[in-house]
């Protein structure tokens, strides 16, 4: 049964800090409910390059490996594949139902929808996140925050 206002979320989705990392209005650090705790955590394991976290090397994903690759089926595949392995390695509170990555060459990005269910209740969710391919010279990120 999916949780109401008046029923508490699942303990083992757990209660983590917001991210981005904000302040409360008494000054305390922001913190996120359930079901957006995990969203908010897969969104920090794909914009997380392998090799940025002290004591956890592997963490992350190799997305940025693909920033200046072109918008091709091999590109594609490459998105799809790394996601999955991240997200399986990392986000044990999930299933991963699909990954599907869609093009849009004239914007230079490529959305990539995941599709997963919450492991206790079974909820089905997803979310787009946006990849950005850069052009040689280029210099803005490859991921927006």
């Amino acid at each position: 049964m999916p949780d109401s206002p008046t029923r508490p979320a699942p303990d083992y989705l757990g209660t983590g800090w917001a991210f981005p990392i904000q302040q409360t209005l008494q000054g305390g650090i922001q913190l996120s409910p359930a079901e957006q705790s995990v969203e908010e955590s897969i969104l920090l394991i794909l914009r997380t390059h392998p090799g940025e976290r002290v004591y956890r090397p592997t963490f992350g994903s190799r997305l940025a490996e693909l920033a200046f690759a072109p918008i091709n089926t091999q590109t594609l595949l490459l998105l799809r594949l790394y996601v999955e392995e991240a997200l399986e390695m990392w986000e044990p509170r999930i299933w991963l139902e699909s990954v599907l990555a869609e093009p849009t060459p004239d914007r230079g990005r490529i959305d990539i929808t995941i599709t997963y269910r919450l492991r206790e209740t079974h909820n089905r969710r997803s979310l787009v996140y946006p990849f950005y391919l850069m052009t040689e010279g280029e210099e803005r990120a490859s991921f927006e925050f």
